[in-house]
Order: C-alpha cells, then sequence, then structure tokens
C-alpha cells in the first residue's frame, strides 16, 4: 500500500529545538503543513550541507506556513551538541527531532536495520496529518530545499484548488491544468 495519503503515524520523540529540549508529537504536526526531513547521522559529511540548504530557506518556508522537522537515529543530546560546535547546523532554526529507538524511521520506511541510522527521506504531511510526497534518497545523494519549496508550493495550490494539477516545473503564477476529457492526446 502506499504512504501517499496515509495518515502519518502516532509518534513521541524528544527534539532539540532553541537551545531547550522539548517533546514532539504527530499532534504538533496538525494545522499547519510540515516537513520530516530524515537524514542519517549527525557529524557526518553530505547531512550538514542539507541542514545548511534547508536553514537557508526556513524563513521562506514560514511564510508557506510549513514548519521543518529534521529527523535522525541520534539522540536529542547529540543535536545539541552538533548545533553547538558546527557553524553551519548553528543555523538551524527548526526542532530537530531524536529517534535513537528507530520508531519514526521505521514508520515511515526509511530505517537502516543493520545500521541504526535512516536514510534521506522527505515527507511532505498537509495540515490534516496526510502525507503528500514521500521520497526516499540513498546516503550518498544530497538534497535540494529550493526543488522542495517548487513542491510544496505546487501541493499546496493543489489543495487548495481543486480540480487543477501542476504540470512538471510548476512554480506559482505558471498555468495549471483541468484534467478532463477535453486534454487527452492535447498534451
Amino acid at each position: 500500500m502506499s504512504i501517499i495519503n496515509s495518515k502519518l503515524p502516532n509518534f513521541k520523540v524528544q527534539a532539540y529545538h532553541k537551545d531547550e529540549f522539548k517533546t514532539v508529537t504527530e499532534k504538533d504536526l496538525k494545522g499547519k503543513w510540515s516537513v520530516l526531513f530524515f537524514y542519517p547521522a549527525d557529524f557526518t559529511f553530505v547531512c550538514p550541507t542539507e541542514l545548511g540548504d534547508m536553514a537557508d530557506k526556513y524563513a521562506e518556508l514560514q511564510k508557506l506556513n510549513v514548519e521543518i522537522y529534521s529527523v535522525s537515529t541520534d539522540t536529542h543530546f547529540v543535536h545539541k551538541a552538533w548545533h553547538d560546535t558546527s557553524d553551519t547546523i548553528k543555523k538551524i532554526q527548526f526542532p530537530m527531532l531524536a529517534d535513537p529507538t528507530g520508531h519514526l524511521t521505521r514508520a515511515l520506511g526509511v530505517h537502516i536495520e543493520e545500521e541504526g541510522m535512516a536514510y534521506r527521506g522527505t515527507f511532505l504531511v498537509d495540515p490534516e496529518g496526510h502525507i503528500k510526497i514521500a521520497e526516499i534518497h540513498d546516503n550518498g545523494i544530497g538534497r535540494n530545499a529550493e526543488e522542495l519549496v517548487r513542491k510544496i508550493q505546487a501541493a499546496q495550490f493543489v489543495a487548495s484548488h481543486k480540480g487543477e494539477v501542476c504540470p512538471a516545473k510548476w512554480r506559482p503564477g505558471d498555468d495549471t491544468l483541468k484534467p478532463g476529457l477535453n486534454l487527452v492526446g492535447k498534451i
């Protein structure tokens, strides 16, 4: 069964956010668009480039009513230590979720059992708690926050414009499509 349009599973994890430890559950994601941004581990190589890229887009995402939650199987203590020692990670203003038990990584299908770490998984969750985007990358392949922003904008457009869909490379202001018999064979 596809994870798309399924409900986000129940979870309860610790997080490091704005110099504090706090508990985050699936209920905290309700009412806004959310991105769960899984990565293998703190103090690694590709991960800080991705998290730094996401931090650079955070203000833009906040304007879109989107909260980012980075997630690894490290503890919230390790997230704090990484935040305190890395100039790139110091830029992060979003919650850094800790999943040392692997509950959340397993629930979303990104857990690597033999390593106890996560694949690079990106999940967009709508305000009602439904997963609208699910992407999983091998750990050697970094992601692009700018492309994620575009996909979020498309998902938000489709959610608020029933009967319209966004074609490839769509950006806000571009033409959309209204699927129907009159389009068959015309594109």
